[in-house]
């Protein structure tokens, strides 16, 4: 006979709990959860700065977590689960709320998918600690869905470095909103050869203001900037890299102007608007993620 901690029971589950999941199987990929025996070259180094912030962005409880028990969730009460893949019904200790606000219970249970190993068999997760990024479950304040299928990452002291910086960075006031596009764009030549102005006007969320400005100068490198004020002129300066303000601009900017944002009527102007937008788009580099 099997001891009762061989076999874990789940109990009955909320219909929002598993409804959490489902909204989030289409963006799932084999290998993309937690668990594989073996990360590819590109995911070896861990997540990216851009895939943690992803993740955190706008996600209401960032937990680090011990798992006390795992089940297999029954394959007819696992539908969309992708092949190779296992659904596990995880019961978990709350070590830490990292990011969030409210009391967490002691314990916590959730659902995850996890891709089979090398014998067809899920992995194992006991006592493992993982960093979550979840929302409550409403009225289940035991329960907690996972925000997407990659949102159950391996805990360790450097990620959890790495993450706090990030999440501080989205929990301050003054910081900077989420970019939804290119509103206008204007350049101007200067009195001199080579002199001119460019400046990028953004839409954000809640119609927060968001600009970039590019300056180039006789016998000089050009020179951007960011401003999340109403104020822009040329003291603005770049996005550093992995910060938050980057991360908005990194990863949200279309990789081309739109041609309906270059509101200049001279030839010369719009190429150098184009250009110029170019120009902040190589200083920013690209969004990189391992994570899809």
């Amino acid at each position: 006979m099997q001891s009762p901690r061989t076999t874990v029971r789940p109990p009955r589950w909320s219909a929002a709990l598993f409804a959490g999941l489902a909204a989030a199987l289409p963006l799932m990929s084999p290998g993309s959860a937690v668990g594989q025996a073996a990360p590819s070259p590109a995911t070896s180094a861990g997540p990216t700065y851009a895939d943690l912030a992803v993740l955190a962005d706008g996600t209401p409880l960032t937990i680090r977590v011990r798992v006390k028990e795992q089940a297999n969730v029954p394959a007819e009460r696992a539908p969309g689960l992708a092949a190779g893949s296992a659904r596990l019904y995880i019961e978990a200790q709350t070590l830490a709320l990292l990011a969030g606000s409210g009391t967490l219970p002691e314990s916590l249970r959730y659902l995850v998918d996890v891709p089979l190993d090398a014998k067809g068999r899920p992995p194992k997760l006991k006592k493992r600690e993982f960093v979550l990024f979840a929302r409550p479950v409403p009225s289940r304040p035991n329960e907690i869905q996972l925000v997407n299928p990659r949102a159950q990452i391996a805990h360790t002291p450097e990620l959890e470095a790495r993450l706090r910086p990030i999440l501080a960075g989205f929990a301050a006031p003054d910081a900077p909103p989420r970019i939804t596009g290119v509103r206008d764009v204007l350049s101007g030549a200067g009195n001199l050869a080579g002199e001119s102005e460019t400046q990028i006007f953004l839409t954000a969320a809640g119609n927060a203001p968001a600009a970039l400005t590019v300056v180039r100068r006789p016998g000089m490198a050009p020179r951007w900037g960011v401003s999340w004020t109403e104020l822009v002129d040329q003291s603005a300066r770049p996005a550093q890299a992995e910060t938050i303000a980057w991360y908005r601009l990194a990863c949200a900017l279309p990789r081309a102007l739109p041609p309906a944002a270059n509101v200049a009527s001279d030839p010369a102007d719009r190429a150098r608007a184009a250009q110029d937008y170019r120009f902040v788009l190589e200083q920013l580099g690209p969004c990189t993620r391992t994570a899809g």
